[in-house]
């Protein structure tokens, strides 16, 4: 019988004397939820900022650049969250899509399936005789088989109910959240020099602190994040800027 091989970390944790508390994960599992806030919010801080910051460039009244970001955020989120709605849909309609053809495939082609359930197991050094009990046992349970095959052969899991509702509301709200950051300088200032410059501080802030937040998460590192959001953000704006300056200055 072959020896098992422990790395240093398995080593350490297979000599750990046991305990019998509840052993609990921290696994994160609200994977969508974040997916769709992260979706809304940045575009939403990004997207508004940037136009504000172009108007500014172009117009003398901070007035007409909370009317046309309002516009925007409106149009924005509406659009974002159909868009959210449709992703949610068609995810929907494919897993049931495939799930039907797999139902299939188990009465028709079931030698192929049984092939298919050996060529998975053989990617985890599973031999054949060692996965045929599981093979059975799957057989004797047609909706487990299916189940089994969505998940380990195509990798998709069953939507929640109601995914493309709760995907649109989640990323219009965080769009219209994060459009009226970079607005709310302009809504509170006459002058729009300085509510630009408000705008800025205000705004990178958040993109900072929102990008912190993400990498917290999702586990890809707080600063990271942050730096690349405040980039990402920072340079939209900037670009949109300097061509309303540029399109002010040389009218066609």
């Amino acid at each position: 019988m072959q020896a098992l091989h422990y790395t240093t970390g398995m080593h350490e944790v297979a000599h750990t004397p046991h305990t019998h508390g509840p052993h609990i994960e921290g696994h994160f599992e609200s994977s969508e939820v974040v997916r769709d806030i992260v979706i809304g919010l940045s575009d939403g801080l990004t997207v508004p900022f940037a136009l504000a910051a172009g108007l500014s460039g172009a117009v003398a009244s901070s007035h007409i650049v909370v009317l046309a970001g309002l516009a925007e955020i409106a149009a924005g989120s509406i659009a974002m969250g159909l868009g959210g709605y449709l992703a949610a849909r068609g995810d929907a309609e494919h897993y049931v899509s495939e799930r039907q053809r797999e139902e299939r495939e188990i009465i028709e082609r079931t030698r192929d399936e049984e092939e298919e359930i050996y060529e998975i197991f053989e990617k985890y050094s599973v031999s054949r005789a060692s996965a045929e009990p599981v093979l059975a046992a799957l057989k004797q349970n047609p909706t487990a088989w299916v189940d089994f095959m969505m998940r380990f052969e195509l990798g998709l899991e069953e939507p929640a109910a109601n995914r493309a509702h709760r995907s649109a509301f989640t990323i219009a709200i965080s769009y219209i959240a994060g459009g009226l950051i970079p607005l709310l300088p302009y809504m509170l200032v006459a002058d729009n020099l300085t509510a630009l410059k408000l705008s800025v501080v205000i705004t990178l802030l958040a993109l900072a602190i929102f990008g912190a937040l993400k990498g917290k998460f999702v586990g890809t590192g707080w600063l990271r994040s942050a730096l690349q959001t405040v980039l990402i953000g920072g340079a939209a704006a900037a670009v949109a800027y300097t061509l309303a300056n540029l399109l002010n200055t040389h009218p066609s």
